[in-house]
């Protein structure tokens, strides 16, 4: 736990989809260590039922709210209860996600459908259900989970690539338009992430995983610090710089590093 000090969201209450492993079972637990007080989202119910025990043993506050972000009804009744438990959303970490790959030959509609169902508009529901409550507060920070998959595209991901660019392209409008009304809007765009969604994905050593563990002490950073893109690792800033001074240069080098990795034989996994 951390001092109390240092608790830098004391009190404020946080609302985390995808919260079941990975990022979002980091940053709800990162949360709770500086004070707030979580609702819990995720499709799998035990293990929002492990992280809450986790969190309650520290002396936090925790609350599990089964949720799949595909249905908006459910996300709904995630951010409704959540008020009804505390009567406010501080920050809503919108997590939820879902890699979905599939070379453009072989593309298809169902997949990208899925693939926009959880990684565009289930974040997208989820600020939705959330906004106007912060409008009526005029205070509140919405911290969207994308990806650098969601600024430079990396093949065969098409699906995942289109959601994230959307995601991306929403929140760099939602955050111009929403500060005038005192809410906050920081875009995360991690580079590969040692989680369950891409434990089956070999990288290259230049594009090594990190931890969940660091992304969610970036995520909470960014929030105290209310920037507008926390960007991870450092070592993604190449492929960035890359890619502005011309798309041909990141092509060569995402072909040249092997970026896009391999695959082992294992199933998508989703928060």
């Amino acid at each position: 736990m951390a001092s109390s000090k240092h608790r830098w969201f004391e009190g404020q209450i946080a609302v985390v989809t995808g919260a079941s492993s990975g990022i979002g079972r980091e940053t709800a637990l990162a949360l709770a260590q500086h004070g707030a007080r979580l609702a819990l989202a995720a499709r799998r119910v035990e293990p929002l039922q492990r992280l809450a025990e986790e969190i309650q043993g520290m002396g936090g506050a925790a609350l599990v709210i089964p949720t799949d972000v595909t249905q908006q009804t459910q996300v709904d009744a995630l951010i409704q209860r959540t008020l009804e438990q505390w009567g406010r959303v501080d920050v809503l970490i919108a997590n939820a996600g879902q890699y979905i790959r599939c070379p453009t030959p072989q593309l298809n509609l169902e997949d990208m459908q899925a693939s926009f169902a959880i990684n565009f508009y289930g974040a997208l529901y989820a600020v939705l259900a959330t906004l106007p409550h912060m409008l009526r507060r005029k205070s509140g920070h919405i911290v969207l989970v994308t990806s650098l998959d969601g600024r430079v595209g990396l093949p065969p991901d098409g699906p995942y690539v289109a959601a994230k660019f959307a995601l991306t392209g929403l929140g760099e409008v939602m955050r111009q338009e929403l500060r005038p009304h005192g809410i906050h809007v920081t875009l995360v765009l991690p580079g590969r992430v040692d989680t369950p969604m891409i434990a089956h994905l070999k990288v290259p050593l230049i594009s090594a995983k990190i931890s969940a563990q660091r992304v969610a002490h970036a995520i909470l950073r960014g929030i105290r610090k209310r920037k507008a893109e926390v960007i991870v690792p450092f070592q993604a800033y190449p492929l960035l710089f890359a890619h502005a001074i011309s798309p041909h240069l990141s092509d060569w080098s995402i072909r040249t590093f092997h970026l896009e990795g391999w695959e082992t034989p294992n199933t998508h996994s989703a928060a």
